[in-house]
């Protein structure tokens, strides 16, 4: 049985929510999300937990967060800022905006050796979600096999705004490709996405991913070598704003026949604050578990 690995995106959290300690409680005795996050994780299975932080909050995330996380399980730390880029690279002149969530995973190739999950700290993916992945992990990943859980479209949306998804094309359980839909929303029973002024359906059953990856330390020398390759094409204002995305390497491993990436379709509910009026449905379905049971008081 390996020992396995949660890492956690957190280095957008400052800027999101208006720095750590304006973090908001949602849950009913003031959690957060990440509180959430740790509690099914480590009842998954998961025994140490690294966090991708800004370098200027580490400390605070450290007293904020981080000594919580202490208390249930092993934790680390991988700093996570423009200016980390592979030997020869440097960070173009009036670059401001992270490298996404692909840099954010690089980041932290000092810290992880085995298996590893992927998370947003931002979002809350439901206890079936970590117990899959962590079950996968122990059992499973490693030589190019990777998973992703899958979250039924349905159970993504807000009913306070459209929202951006990786829609997956699935065959056979495993995952062929993940496209970036933008504007989804239910719209008059039917959910669709827009695309040049126009609005298409989405197929019934679609599974987005929502960025919960099942990977292996061995995938960082494939990882760099992309981010290498990303960073080499940036001309004009994408070497301003231009992101190296993990499911965009991701797929290039798989077309390139590296990867073989399993989809875990899972029965949870994911939330979400995408826009501030989602707060309180939040809110009500974070006490509606506690009521039931699942989760104790997390402060």
């Amino acid at each position: 049985m390996k020992n396995t690995t949660l890492l956690v995106l957190a280095a957008g959290m400052g800027s999101r929510f208006g720095g750590l300690k304006q973090i908001e409680p949602l849950g009913p005795d003031g959690e957060i999300i990440i509180d959430y996050s740790l509690y099914d994780a480590r009842l998954a299975g998961f025994d140490r937990v690294v966090f991708v932080v800004k370098p200027e909050l580490l400390e605070t995330f450290k007293e904020v967060i981080g000594r919580r996380a202490e208390k249930i399980m092993e934790v680390g730390y991988a700093l996570q800022d423009v200016n980390m880029l592979p030997k020869g690279f440097t960070c173009p002149e009036g670059r401001v905006k992270p490298w996404g969530t692909g840099h954010a995973v690089w980041c932290a190739k000092n810290e992880i050796d085995g298996p590893f999950g992927v998370i947003n700290a931002d979002d809350f993916y439901g206890r079936d979600a970590y117990v899959r992945l962590g079950n996968f992990l122990k059992n499973n990943v490693g030589d190019g096999h990777m998973c992703m859980v899958g979250f039924p479209l349905e159970n993504t949306l807000t009913e306070n705004g459209s929202v951006s998804r990786g829609i997956c094309d699935v065959s056979d359980g495993k995952l062929l490709s993940v496209t970036e839909r933008t504007a989804i929303a239910r719209r008059g029973g039917v959910i669709t996405y827009e695309e040049g002024g126009q609005s298409f359906p989405i197929a019934d059953g679609s599974l987005a991913s929502m960025n919960v990856w099942g990977l292996d330390s061995s995938v960082f020398d494939d990882m760099g070598k992309a981010f290498e390759a990303f960073l080499s094409t940036l001309e004009g204002e994408r070497k301003l704003k231009g992101e190296f995305y993990l499911p965009t390497f991701v797929d290039g491993l798989i077309k390139a026949d590296k990867a073989q990436v399993e989809v875990l379709p899972t029965t949870s509910r994911w939330y979400g604050v995408t826009y501030r009026e989602d707060k309180e449905g939040v809110s009500k379905a974070l006490k509606r578990l506690h009521d039931e049971g699942v989760y104790p008081s997390l402060r």
